[in-house]
């Protein structure tokens, strides 16, 4: 059986499609980040984009999705409910998904990595300090980073913080 902390073959077919959710937030002038939400059958049940350039920052997709399970997935079923997302949740995204009572996460690069670019970079730190999903949501199934993916998303980041 495999581990609930590994990043399984399937798990990398939804992180690379919040990766292309990561492209088209990036090319619409938002952040590069995207989430899917995958239910407990398999099924992709919603997925989004960061949407933060309108000047609301909370429009992370990770919330989005949570906002969305709390009103379309019933309360039984989110813990065996996925969200696959580009970028590990910050802060407010990991307190939203614990409160909606979804279940595994798992992610593609690091908070700890994205940090570390950003500050590689020369960029500011957010205002929201850059804690780990499981800090904020101790009991939450964490699976990542996906290593596979660091470059492409090393790159994504750096284009952004170039604008």
């Amino acid at each position: 059986m495999t581990d609930l902390t590994d990043v399984t073959p399937d798990d990398l077919t939804h992180l690379l499609r919040c990766v292309e959710l990561a492209h088209e937030a990036l090319e619409a002038g938002d952040e590069p980040f995207g989430s899917v939400l995958v239910g407990p059958d398999g099924d992709v049940l919603h997925e989004d984009r960061n949407r933060t350039s309108s000047g609301d920052q909370t429009r992370h997709p990770e919330l989005e999705l949570a906002r969305w399970a709390a009103e379309h997935v019933p309360p039984g079923l989110r813990p065996g409910c996925t969200v696959y997302t580009s970028g590990e949740h910050c802060a407010m995204c990991s307190a939203a998904h614990a409160w909606v009572g979804l279940g595994r996460i798992v992610f593609a690069a690091s908070t700890e990595q994205l940090t570390a670019w950003r500050q590689l970079w020369g960029m500011p730190p957010g205002p929201v300090a850059p804690l780990p999903i499981n800090v904020v949501a101790p009991e939450l199934p964490v699976a990542g980073p996906a290593i596979e993916l660091a470059d492409e998303l090393r790159e994504l980041h750096l284009r952004a913080s170039t604008r």
